[in-house]
């Protein structure tokens, strides 16, 4: 697909993510990169559906996960929009570690015990892309 700036290639092959989720992750790391910039204008959904040759409820449930990030934002009708997603990003990560650490110290955790646990999980998650 090659709308103004947004390049998206969905993988249908057995064993890739599901495509909601190959959505998603594109757009979140070209926002992320800059190759979306801030306030650029996406397809309406359904545009983007027909574009991809996805359904539609597939690039909704994208568009939600990537607004309930703080990735993009939907201004009713004017459309859907790349949100300045770095401070909100920050923001969220600062909360969530936040959390992280006094649920570890309410469980009785060292810090070196916490910092592994983290560390655990993180290694799980990003090697699962």
């Amino acid at each position: 697909m090659s709308s103004t700036n947004l390049k998206i290639t969905i993988d249908g092959s057995a064993g890739s993510a599901a495509p909601y989720e190959q959505l998603r992750a594109q757009i979140a790391s070209q926002a992320r990169s800059g190759k979306l910039p801030v306030g650029f204008k996406l397809p309406t959904v359904r545009g983007l559906a027909e574009e991809l040759g996805l359904a539609a409820n597939t690039v909704a449930k994208a568009y939600r996960a990537l607004e309930a990030d703080g990735v993009i934002e939907t201004r009713g009708r004017n459309g859907t929009f790349v949100a300045a997603a770095g401070d909100s990003a920050a923001r969220e990560a600062a909360s969530a570690a936040q959390a992280f650490a006094e649920r570890v110290h309410r469980l009785g955790l060292t810090e070196a015990e916490a910092v592994t646990a983290a560390t655990a999980a993180l290694r799980a998650r990003y090697a699962a892309r």
